[in-house]
Order: structure tokens, then sequence, then C-alpha cells
């Protein structure tokens, strides 16, 4: 009786032990399966590993006045983060124009009613341009009128928000936008933003920032010392504007309480590297776009005459010709093909 007690027992370890064994197994793929989900593995649909898709496509389909909705077509939806790019390491929610229109972002009016430009240190000849360029172009897709003030010394930064890297000195974006600019902006600035030729680093933890801006103090700053040397050549000149005109009207789209956009391809998304930086468009997604006229009262169709204007002028010829359907398809004058971006 005892042997038979002894055997039901041993038997009874036994099956709980492979039955143990079972289970873990059948845990560690399941696991295996969800960590290949989100890290790579062979899934037939890439775009299902990107943990924020589902929302992405949601903010997509956001029903959108008419006219913006004509454009959905012609625009590229946001696609599977590659590994070192902003959406894989920031998770981010993204911004509805119904969810924007209700938090009472920072807009043009009365009491505030100019873009100033704060050069910050000494510019070559050619970056001096990009500087006039850029606040010209801010002019016009912003709808208010830019000007550009008096250089500070780049001697107002202390030692404390500088260090080096890089082979170069940087100066701490944080600095420029608490302690130099919001003491000094004009009260009618809608946004009052710094523009340098040093580096910039935000803080502890980064290597760098191509620009900052603060989406209630109405202050910013960017750098063209990243965007390449606008003497090289003709060619280098129109990707330093290209490149500086981008972060411009991005980190002024932050001033305009927009967030980074997640459903297209758009100005508006978040950058880590260069590369990704450069394959992003100057143009704004429907959404966003939306969003920016609602914001400055401003019909979409002169806007868009307005920045196919400046593109053929400095020889932006794609963006010149993305804007261009881009006013077909407002104006519905003739159907567009799909954009090839």
């Amino acid at each position: 009786m005892y042997q038979r007690i002894l055997f039901s027992v041993v038997a009874s370890s036994v099956l709980v032990l492979v039955l143990g064994i079972l289970g873990l197994n059948f845990l560690a793929r399941n696991r295996f399966t969800e960590a290949t989900k989100l890290s790579g593995g062979d899934e037939t649909n890439p775009e299902d590993k990107w943990p924020g898709r589902r929302r992405a496509r949601l903010l997509a389909r956001e029903k959108l006045p008419a006219k913006y909705q004509r454009l959905k077509p012609i625009h590229t939806l946001m696609g599977m983060p590659g590994p070192s790019d902003w959406l894989a390491c920031h998770e981010e929610s993204g911004q509805s124009l119904r969810v924007y229109k209700r938090q009472s972002p920072v807009r043009p009016g009365k009491r505030l009613t100019t873009i100033y430009i704060q050069p910050l240190g000494k510019f070559t000849e050619e970056q001096a341009k990009i500087v006039r360029l850029s606040a010209e172009y801010m002019g016009i897709y912003f709808n208010v009128p830019v000007k550009i003030k008096s250089a500070f010394p780049l001697k107002m930064v202390p030692r404390k928000a500088r260090r080096q890297r890089f082979g170069h000195e940087q100066i701490l974006s944080i600095w420029v936008l608490d302690k130099l600019l919001r003491p000094c902006r004009p009260k009618d600035a809608l946004a009052y933003i710094a523009f340098t030729g040093s580096d910039l680093w935000p803080g502890r933890g980064w290597n760098f920032v191509y620009g900052q801006a603060s989406l209630r103090a109405r202050v910013g700053v960017w750098s063209i010392h990243r965007n390449g040397d606008p003497a090289e050549s003709e060619q280098m000149f129109r990707l330093c504007l290209l490149r500086t005109i981008k972060t411009a009207t991005h980190e002024t789209g932050h001033i305009l309480t927009m967030q980074h956009c997640i459903a297209y391809d758009c100005n508006m998304n978040g950058c880590n590297h260069r590369l990704e930086s450069d394959t992003r468009p100057l143009a704004l997604c429907p959404i966003c776009l939306a969003k920016l006229c609602w914001n400055i009262n401003c019909d979409p169709a002169p806007r868009f005459e307005k920045l196919i204007a400046f593109c053929e002028k400095n020889k932006l010829k794609k963006e010149a010709g993305f804007f261009k359907k881009s006013l077909q398809l407002i104006q519905k004058t003739q159907p567009v093909e799909k954009a090839d971006r």
C-alpha cells in the first residue's frame, strides 16, 4: 500500500514537473513572440511591430474640413520607425485638430503680432543670408510680420552654459530659452527665437539638438551648425536653407502649441538624427495644416501661392512641385496624381 502511495506521489510530481516545463515553455514562446513584434522578427506586416501604429492610423482618419480632406491622397502615412528614429525612442500620442482647438493654443492677435528673430553670435555672409531668407519664409508660413533684431554677442552665454563635445563648443539651449530670451522677449512677440551658428545641446543625456522651443513661453532657439556649409556650393546653400527653414517652422509650430505629428510624414514629425530629418517633408500634413490655418486665420490657397513663389525663387524645386499639387487640390482645378514620396 505504501508502495502505491509512493508511486502515486512520484507520478503526480512527475506530471506536475512536466506540466510546469510545458507551461514555462508556452509562456517563454509567447513572450518571445511579443518581443519579436516589438523588436524585429519575421512578421508579414512590419508596421504591426510599431506600438503607436493604431493611434497613428486613428489620427489619420480624422474628418477634416473638405479642403484639407482633399489633400490626404498626396500625403504619406507615417511608416514603421527605424531603430534609432524618434518614434522608436519616444512614445507620443499625437494631436488631432479637434483636441488642438480645445487646448487654447498660442495665437496671433491684437496683443501678439510679430515673430522676432534674435541672432546669437557671429555669422558668415552666407549664413547671414540664410537667416534673412528664413525670416522671409517664416513670414509667409505663419502669415505674420517677422523682424530680425540686432545680434547678441556669444559672450553673453556664461561658461556654465557651454561645454566641449565632438571637437567644438556647444551652447546649452535651455539656458538660452530661460535666461536669455524670456527676460528680453518683446511684449508683442508671438514668438521670440534665437538663431545661432553654434551647436546646441538641451541638457544631461543628450548629444545635441537642432532646435528647441517652449510651448507656452513663446521662445525658441535653433542652430545652423549641423546644416552644412552654405559657402561650399550653390547646392549646399540650398540644402542648408532647406534644413534651416524646416527647423525654424517646426520649432515655431511648437510655440503655437502644435505637438509632434505621428499620423503622416510631416514637418511636425520629431527627428532624432540627420537622415530622419532630411527625409521628412517641408510641408505640413493635412491635419497640421488645418491646425495652423485655423490658428492664424489664413486661407491655405494664397499661402500656397506665396510658398511656391519662394521655393521657385530659391530653387527648391521638389518643394515647389509639392506645394503646386496641394494648391491644385485646394482649388479643385484638376485631378492630381498621388505624390511619389
